[in-house]
């Protein structure tokens, strides 16, 4: 008896095609089915029939010695393949996939554009860093042919403006007849038509010269009712059926096979969304499982979804809306002659009724329904590097489950459950796995208690676990792993972010190798930008120490060194900057007198008090090349008065020497903004100061205040507006003088009441722990 083999064209991930292939198979009953896909994963489609297999899941596979070149092979609840591959599994018949083995399609590298990407992409989104690359991939072969869209040829074919509006109509929104092969006959025709008119390429024709090879094995073996589902595209070449001898011919052509090795992974709808890798990517994949979960009145119960989320967002949506809207969608369908409302007809509907024409309401209802956060799920017999399974296991422990929604974490580094939950997030980053991310830089915040992360799971991941799998067997071990080889070649600033990175995650065994190369990399390097930048950094990194229980004794010896280092490099590397230089600069200094504070080294503080009075004092008496640019020495300047180095009179000479006559205009306002910038209270409580600056910008000619204008825009605009008004209502009161603080009221200083703050504020400060003294209840008296 000869065999009958019934080919099954689809678009991939369609519902439309999804519902006629569970009804032709209902009504074949075959005793094998043959789908498109890579054959090294037929051991693992028994896994579909478990209860824990939740689509959307994908086929990933790696090759076994280079990780990074994968690809994916995403299934969704609406997929005609997955349909096929799940009636199989329940029948109880076998299953095989058809298409060239992954190790071969790796092998011949991305596609570049494909042709027919509507119909079939490979199958495959592949990662790799030459995904953008063109071609054919076979070798000795020629460009790819331009590209051709079926969809857009048919519906041209059929009068019709919009390919998708047509195939929504023709396809999606069909339900099987009385005949459930007719549309297949029909898809099969129109393609065969299409093929005769559009050259095909090279790799298609090996790909479909695989696939025919498949069906002649299923033969050999002896079924009779054979099943093949496969892109549609390729159904007249499978059905044209030339010689074993041509087959074999374009097979040889094909590199050698590469060893690679596959799994289940979860994968998202958001994901399902993106065209970015993957030809056959949908717009609307939660619309579309919406189709294919709802076929009875799909609308209605749609605008009911989108009033139940409206409501959750608070917007006033009655039932009142969603009959409003239904009605408005059927008749958009009818005046655009569509048989029934599509998602285009849906959304104006929804548009105009529910969301007031609101373009944002609308937003939200694309991106959580339209398109929608469905994480699928895998079971835990899928195979998996140990590297995985040891996350899985941290997951559960940690009561961490992944999602593709994005949501919020607090974290309390004081609870034990916390803590363990920050260091897994910090390790992950180490091992490039960015599940979660700082929020606001609360994860820089070291001197609290406090984390907050955005968690959102992507299914590449799976990959970045499997290129991580080459650091260690565990979450811990491959992060200790990568951060001792990413020492090796790290520049001071990265290792000082790196050292950060291994105190966050815990990671003892990588410590003390990051110390050792920062502290040889340190000790070379004499460029002051690097040395500004580095200590912040590490002086944080001391810190961690109060707040995470974390010995950071050693890094004290090389955050010393660094200071050191840094006193004497800087003023040189201040001199004959530009505006920008200087600007960026100064972000330096600020940063780096801060974490001077913080060292509270009594030796380093002198001898960085002592580089901020020779930067103030290193005038440019030779030309701008020869001195500190004003902003500088200005900033150096009010830092010396904020740390009690020098007094207010004193400040108030130098402002007088600079805004001298024989100073040049744009180097005064420099240092004025270097002075004043960061808090104009100063210039509140010192009216002398005030009067400088009032006068000196009175007495600038007018073409030079114009150059001028932008610098002090710049500068007062960073006071605050308290400060900002006072300032402008005292020069706008008239002359400034020492009676503007005379007519403050004299106050006598209540000592009592004073030495009262005292212990509340050591507290506060973490100085002391001291009892805070209980008040006397003045209400008595």
């Amino acid at each position: 008896m000869t065999a009958q083999v019934t080919l099954l064209g689809v678009r991939h991930h369609g519902p439309g095609s999804a519902r006629a292939v569970a009804a032709a198979l209902a009504a074949l009953q075959p005793d094998a089915v043959l789908i498109e896909g890579p054959p090294e994963a037929d051991g693992l489609t028994a896994l579909a029939a478990e209860k824990d297999m939740v689509p959307p899941v994908a086929l990933l596979g790696h090759v076994s010695d280079d990780p990074a070149r994968a690809a994916f092979w995403p299934f969704a609840e609406f997929s005609p393949e997955w349909v096929a591959l799940r009636h199989a599994v329940d029948a109880g018949v076998p299953v095989r996939f058809i298409d060239l083995p992954a190790g071969q399609s790796l092998a011949l590298g991305p596609r570049g554009t494909d042709p027919d990407a509507t119909f079939d992409a490979d199958g495959a989104s592949e990662e790799r860093e030459d995904a953008g690359e063109e071609g054919s991939g076979v070798p000795g072969g020629t460009s790819a042919p331009a590209p051709v869209d079926p969809i857009a040829e048919l519906a041209a074919a059929a009068g019709h403006p919009d390919p998708e509006s047509w195939w929504e109509d023709v396809i999606e929104h069909r339900t099987p007849g009385a005949d459930p092969l007719a549309p297949f006959a029909a898809l099969a025709e129109a393609m065969a038509a299409l093929r005769e008119h559009h050259p095909v390429e090279r790799r298609d024709e090996i790909r479909e010269a695989a696939m025919r090879q498949q069906i002649r094995a299923a033969r050999r073996a002896g079924h009779q009712r054979i099943a093949v589902v496969c892109g549609a595209w390729h159904v007249p070449a499978l059905a044209a059926a030339p010689t074993v001898a041509h087959d074999r011919a374009l097979l040889a052509e094909l590199p050698k096979k590469l060893k690679t090795e596959l799994t289940w992974v979860p994968w998202t709808h958001r994901r399902l969304s993106q065209h970015t890798g993957y030809g056959a990517g949908i717009d609307s994949p939660g619309w579309y499982h919406h189709l294919y979960t709802t076929p009875e009145q799909p609308v209605v119960r749609w605008t009911t979804k989108v009033a139940e989320l409206l409501r959750a967002e608070d917007h006033p949506v009655s039932s009142a809306h969603v009959i409003e809207a239904v009605r408005l969608a059927d008749t958009l369908a009818a005046m655009r002659g569509r048989p029934l409302p599509g998602l285009a007809e849906t959304l104006d509907a929804v548009r105009a009724v529910m969301c007031d024409g609101s373009d944002l309401a609308l937003a939200l209802i694309h991106d959580r329904l339209v398109v929608g956060d469905a994480l699928g799920e895998v079971p835990d017999g899928a195979p998996a590097v140990p590297l995985r399974r040891d996350l899985t296991r941290l997951q559960r422990t940690l009561r961490l489950k992944p999602e593709a929604t994005s949501r919020e974490l607090v974290l309390d580094l004081r609870k034990d459950l916390d803590a363990e939950r920050s260091r897994l997030l910090h390790r992950l980053r180490l091992l490039g796995l960015h599940w979660g991310r700082p929020v606001r830089d609360s994860v820089q915040s070291t001197g609290t208690f406090r984390e907050t992360w955005r968690l959102e799971w992507e299914p590449e991941y799976a990959v970045r676990l499997v290129e991580a799998g080459q650091w260690g067997t565990t979450v811990q071990g491959a992060a200790t792993g990568r951060a001792i080889a990413d020492a090796a070649t790290a520049e001071l600033t990265a290792l000082t972010e790196l050292a950060e990175h291994c105190l966050l995650a815990a990671l003892p065994d990588a410590l003390p190798e990051v110390m050792r190369r920062l502290a040889d990399r340190a000790a070379l390097d004499t460029d002051a930008g690097h040395l500004a930048t580095a200590l912040p950094a590490l002086v944080r990194t001391l810190r961690y120490g109060d707040v995470r229980a974390t010995d950071t004794s050693a890094l004290t010896a090389v955050a010393l060194g660094l200071a050191e280092r840094l006193c004497i490099a800087l003023p040189a590397a201040c001199t004959g900057l530009d505006a920008d230089g200087a600007r960026a600069r100064r972000t330096e200094i600020d940063a780096v007198h801060q974490a001077i504070a913080l060292l509270a080294d009594t030796a380093v503080g002198e001898r960085w008090a002592g580089t901020l009075t020779a930067l103030a004092a290193r005038e440019p008496h030779g030309g701008p090349a020869t001195g500190v640019p004003g902003l500088l020495r200005g900033r150096a300047v009010r830092l010396l008065l904020d740390d009690g180095r020098i007094d207010t009179e004193e400040a108030g000479r130098r402002l007088g020497l600079v805004l001298s006559v024989a100073s040049d205009p744009l180097d005064a306002a420099g240092w004025v903004e270097g002075l004043v910038s960061g808090g104009g209270a100063m210039l509140l409580h010192d009216p002398a100061l005030l009067g400088l600056l009032d006068t000196w910008l009175c007495g600038v000619p007018a073409d030079t205040f114009t150059d001028l204008l932008p610098i002090l825009r710049r500068t007062f605009s960073s006071l605050e507006t308290g400060v900002r008004h006072t300032i402008g209502s005292r020069v706008a009161a008239g002359p400034l003088s020492a009676s503007v603080a005379d007519s403050a009221p004299d106050v006598e200083l209540d000592a009592g009441r004073a030495d009262a703050t005292t212990p509340a504020l050591a507290l506060l400060l973490g100085l002391s722990q001291p009892r805070i003294p209980r008040q006397p209840d003045r209400r008595a008296g």
